[in-house]
This record gives C-alpha cells, sequence and structure tokens, in this order.
C-alpha cells in the first residue's frame, strides 16, 4: 500500500526539516573536538550541508508550490565523503541516524536495513585501518558495529511506521470518500467493497446487515473488479449464523475452510485468541463459494449490526490483516451508519408522501369519480323520459370534470421539485396569492411585514409549501370568503399565520401539533412539515366561523 500525493508530499516534508536537526547535532558534536586539520574540513563539510539543507527547508516552508526533494542518493553520498573526512564517529553517527530515517521512509524497512548493514560494514572497516588491532578494540569493534546496526535499523522502522501509518490514512481517508448520499447506498457500497478486495487482494468482498425493524439480513457482495450495479440479497434472521452474525464479539480468520481448515481469530473486545475459531456452515460457504475469508464485525451506533468479509484471497492471510481490516470497519462505522439512516429516512420521508398523495387522492379525485359515476347511473336512467334534466344533469357532470382534472393538475404540479430560496420567497407567494384569488373566487390579503427575509433555503421551501397548502385546503373543505395570510420575521424565527371565515375544522378551541396529533386531528401534511425543520404549528378552529393556523419556523 503506497501513500497518495498529499501524504507523499506530507513524508518528503518531515525528510526535508529532519535534515538540519541531524546536520546541527554533527556540528555541535565536532565543536566539542579539539583542533585539527581533519576535524576543520568535516565541520566546513557540515557547515555546507547545513546550509543546503536550512535553503531546502526555508523552499518547502514559505513556497510551498515549489517541490524540491534531495534524493537520497545525494545523502549517501555526503555520507560516504563524511566517514573519510570526520575523525568522530558520533558526528557520523547523526548524519547517518538520518540517512537511515529517510531510507525507511522512501524505500522501505528491508532496503532500509541492507543500507544500515552496509554502513555498519564500512564504519568498522575504516575503525579497523586508523586504529590498532588488539583484543580490548576488537571488543569495542563489536559494540560499535551492534549499536550502528540497531540505532539504523531502528530509525530505518520508525521511517517506515511512518509511511505505512500515512499510506492507511490515506487508503481510509479514501473509503470515507467513497461513502456518498448523492450516489446512493447500493453504489458507494459497491465501491468501497471494490477497494477492500483490492487492497487485501481478494476476490469477493461482502457487507451484511441486520435489519432488526423488519426482521431480515441484507447480503451485498462484490467480485474485484465489477462495475455494474449490485443489489443486496435479502435473507431471514435465521440465517444469521451462515455469516457468523451469531458470534459478533468475534473476529475471524481461515486461510482453508475445507477439512480441518487453517484458522485463527480473537475476541474483539479483550484480543484474547480464540480455542475453537467459528467457520460458516457448510451450505452457506458454497452458496457464497468462499475458499478463505476474514471476518470483522460492524457496529451501529455502538451495537453489532453486521459483518465485513473477504474471501477468496490470493495469498495467505496474516493476523496483521485482520487487525488491519478491524481498523478499517472501524473507521467506516460511523460515516456508514450515517449513509443507512439517511437512506431509512429517505425511505420514510418518500412513504410519508406516497401516504399523503393517497389521502389526497382517496378523498379528492376518487370521491369525485365514485360520485360521476352514481350521476351518470341516474342520467342513464333518465335518458329517454326527461331529456332536459339529462342535459342539466350533463353539463354539471362536465363542470365537475374540469374541476378534478383542475385538482389533478394542481396535485401534480405540487409534486414536481420546488427550489425556493430567500430572495424569491416573497415574489413566490404573492404570484400564487394572485393565481389563487382567480381560481378560488374569494378574497385573499396577503401582508408581508419584510420585503427582504433572510430565511435558510430548506426552511423557505417548506414554507411555501405550507402556505400553497393551507390555501388549497382552504378552497377545497372550508367554503371560506375571506382569507388573511400574515408573514413576518424576526432574529429568531418566521411566523406565518393563515386565517380564513370559512366553517373551521370539525374541533373547537386551540391546540398544538403535538396535541392534535394525540387527538388524531388537524392537517397531516402541514404537521409534518412544520416538524421536519423544528416548528411549532398551533390551530385555532371554531366551527361555523372559520380557522386560523400559526407557523413558526426556527432561522438557526
Amino acid at each position: 500500500m503506497e501513500p497518495n500525493a498529499a501524504e507523499r508530499r506530507h513524508l518528503e516534508r518531515q525528510i526535508t526539516f529532519a535534515r538540519p536537526i541531524f546536520m546541527v547535532l554533527a556540528l555541535v558534536d565536532l565543536l566539542e573536538l579539539k583542533p585539527a586539520g581533519q576535524s576543520h574540513r568535516a565541520m566546513m563539510f557540515v557547515a555546507v550541508y547545513l546550509g543546503a539543507a536550512l535553503v531546502l527547508a526555508l523552499v518547502q516552508n514559505f513556497l510551498r508550490k515549489i517541490e524540491l526533494q534531495l534524493p537520497l542518493l545525494v545523502d549517501l553520498a555526503a555520507l560516504a565523503a563524511f566517514l573519510t573526512l570526520t575523525p568522530s564517529v558520533v558526528a557520523f553517527w547523526f548524519i547517518y541516524l538520518f540517512v537511515a530515517f529517510a531510507a525507511g521512509i522512501r524505500w522501505g524497512l528491508r532496503r532500509a536495513v541492507v543500507l544500515a548493514g552496509g554502513v555498519t560494514l564500512a564504519l568498522l572497516v575504516r575503525t579497523a585501518i586508523r586504529g590498532p588491532v588488539h583484543w580490548p578494540v576488537v571488543f569495542s569493534w563489536v559494540a560499535l558495529s551492534t549499536g550502528t546496526f540497531a540505532a539504523g535499523v531502528g530509525l530505518a522502522f520508525l521511517g517506515e511506521r511512518n509511511r505505512r501509518h500515512a499510506a492507511e490514512h490515506g487508503f481510509l481517508a479514501r473509503l470515507t470518500s467513497l461513502l456518498q448520499v448523492d450516489q446512493g447506498l447500493a453504489e458507494s457500497l459497491r465501491q468501497v467493497l471494490d477497494e477492500l478486495a483490492r487492497a487485501f487482494a481478494c476476490e469477493d468482498a461482502l457487507l451484511t446487515f441486520r435489519d432488526a425493524d423488519i426482521e431480515r439480513i441484507f447480503v451485498w457482495q462484490v467480485r474485484a473488479g465489477q462495475s455494474g450495479r449490485i443489489s443486496p440479497h435479502s435473507l431471514p434472521l435465521t440465517r444469521g449464523d451462515g455469516y457468523l452474525l451469531d458470534r459478533p464479539d468475534v473476529s475471524v480468520c481461515w486461510n482453508e475452510m475445507e477439512g480441518p481448515g487453517e484458522g485463527f481469530g480473537w475476541n474483539r473486545h479483550d484480543g484474547r485468541r480464540l480455542a475453537d475459531v467459528p467457520r460458516l456452515p457448510g451450505p452457506s460457504r458454497k452458496e457464497i463459494n468462499l475458499r478463505s475469508l476474514l471476518a470483522v464485525t460492524l457496529d451501529f451506533a455502538g451495537q453489532p449490526s453486521g459483518r465485513v468479509m473477504l474471501g477468496n484471497a490470493r495469498r495467505k492471510f496474516s493476523p496483521g490483516d485482520l487487525r488491519w481490516l478491524e481498523r478499517i470497519v472501524r473507521h467506516m462505522g460511523p460515516p456508514l451508519e450515517n449513509l443507512f439512516l439517511l437512506r431509512h429516512l429517505r425511505a420514510r420521508a418518500i412513504d410519508a408522501e406516497r401516504g399523503r398523495i393517497s389521502r389526497d387522492l382517496h378523498d379528492g379525485i376518487l370521491q369525485t369519480l365514485l360520485s360521476v359515476e352514481i350521476q351518470l347511473d341516474v342520467l342513464r336512467r333518465k335518458l329517454l323520459p326527461s331529456p332536459e334534466q339529462t342535459a342539466a344533469g350533463l353539463i354539471s357532470l362536465q363542470q365537475t370534470v374540469r374541476n378534478e382534472s383542475e385538482e389533478l393538475r394542481r396535485m401534480v404540479s405540487d409534486l414536481r421539485p420546488l427550489r425556493v430560496q430567500s430572495a424569491d420567497l416573497v415574489d413566490l407567494m404573492r404570484g400564487f396569492a394572485e393565481r389563487f384569488r382567480d381560481e378560488a373566487g374569494f378574497a385573499l390579503d396577503l401582508l408581508i411585514d419584510s420585503a427582504e427575509l433572510q430565511v435558510p433555503d430548506r426552511t423557505c421551501r417548506e414554507l411555501f409549501q405550507i402556505y400553497r397548502e393551507a390555501l388549497n385546503n382552504i378552497k377545497k373543505h372550508a367554503r371560506a370568503s375571506h382569507v388573511v395570510v400574515k408573514l413576518w420575521q424576526d432574529d429568531s424565527q418566521v411566523v406565518l399565520v393563515v386565517d380564513d371565515n370559512g366553517e373551521g375544522f370539525s374541533f373547537a378551541g386551540r391546540f398544538t401539533g403535538d396535541e392534535l396529533d394525540r387527538l388524531r386531528l388537524g392537517p397531516i401534511s402541514i404537521k409534518e412539515r412544520t416538524r421536519g425543520v423544528g416548528g411549532i404549528l398551533t390551530v385555532e378552529s371554531s366551527p361555523g366561523h372559520g380557522a386560523r393556523l400559526t407557523i413558526e419556523l426556527p432561522l438557526g
């Protein structure tokens, strides 16, 4: 796994800023030595090297668009030259440790270990050539070579770990970016599972999710490189053991699942190894065609809700692979949970809108069509004996059909997506009021206190929908002759009041939206829209004398 471009730039900046620090340490050590020709040459060399390192660091810090990187071969050449110039092993160590750290980042641990071995051998040869040979010196050589090699490997290990963490951080960020609400749950899961299959060199990746509300298990399966849309398999909860959902406390790996098998696992809470590693039942293993398996539990809201499973690997899984998958799934849990919740909320919103449409059709058009059918039957019976009554009835039916056509046209218009911004709200309300006066045939006064409302777009959209729906309800049911609509805004809320002199509701008094819910009374859609933006609905009704709706919507 390689770091992405941004993480590589960050690693290179670490190398650039670490270089002058190690050079300063080497220079300080040389300044502690007694003046000599060789130490002067070494100090001059380190001073020039330090100057170049500082220039690179300043360019990186102040001119971020310019990427100047000193190749590691240049640092190696400088290290070799310094080995011949310096009388101090400690000063050499400082530069060597920097090179080992940079090699760990750029080359990885294996090549850095080879480098550490080569440098240790070169330092040992130099020491042997310059000094006398006797047993105490030989013992010091052993200590010197051991310390040099161990220190170099240690710094290389830190550099390689830094590189690995950067690569893992970039991979996790890329996975999170794939979970997009706009592209939908199925496509987001396809991309994430495909990315996991590629990262772990697997042929198959699965995500299982247990939906307790509808008592079903959903399984999404992706083969590496699959580009088509995926659809989940829906299974009963009794199939949970087929995907290890009956053991949510364990993380499991099987490199060989046939016969005795080869597997390991641990308790994901305390890390204790499992003496008896659970495996997939034979039918499930054949159904999803898995020869090897990594399985990690997925938590939503702190509760086990599913599993991420990778199978049919092209290499042998290690404990490190299982730990890395656990970390990935922990990181993916919150954004994936949000995606599922948004999908659930969207489904509920669609169901609510379908319910509203169903009620409107049932209470409006279907009732009218039933009335038309009855009247047609009556007219059919009267057709021969009374042509005049038949003609009058047909004219009435024609008007009824015309009215219902207008109502159906209005419903279709209401279903279209509505985009309302704060700057357009007043004009839209006034335009709708003009059309409404012409169609309804009664007086409508629209009183807006502020011509420039400052309302969030979503609140604007819901406010206009409530305004439009309230007027349409009055037109259909209230038999009013005069309607007054008031709109104003203060620092914390926008308030809409719709007042009519019609028949009112079937109840008398003043009620909030919650009270109306308990009584199962009031305009359902307006209650839901008001509640959806955190608002408060109040309904005052006087049967036979009219009603008043007050909608208070917060601006925050």
